[in-house]
């Protein structure tokens, strides 16, 4: 298994699209994403660690989450 890049802060090394599963980096990850209209996870987490009251990774749930979460 590859390591992932250093930046990175996914910890969902099960899916297909971590980095660590292939030599693409992110971009395979952002692209699934932008076509589905949500944010990778990584961002909701560098908000706060618990994702567990979330419903989706859509953007306006970003915005949301973002709200709430800032500066708690």
């Amino acid at each position: 298994m590859k390591t992932a890049k250093r930046f990175c802060t996914c910890e969902d090394t099960s899916c297909d699209l971590h980095p660590t599963n292939h030599e693409l980096g992110c971009d395979p990850c952002i692209q699934k994403n932008l076509q589905l209209d949500e944010i990778p996870s990584c961002f909701f987490k560098k908000i706060h660690k618990d994702l567990s009251d979330l419903d989706s990774f859509k953007t306006k749930n970003f915005v949301e989450f973002y709200s709430k979460h800032h500066n708690s």
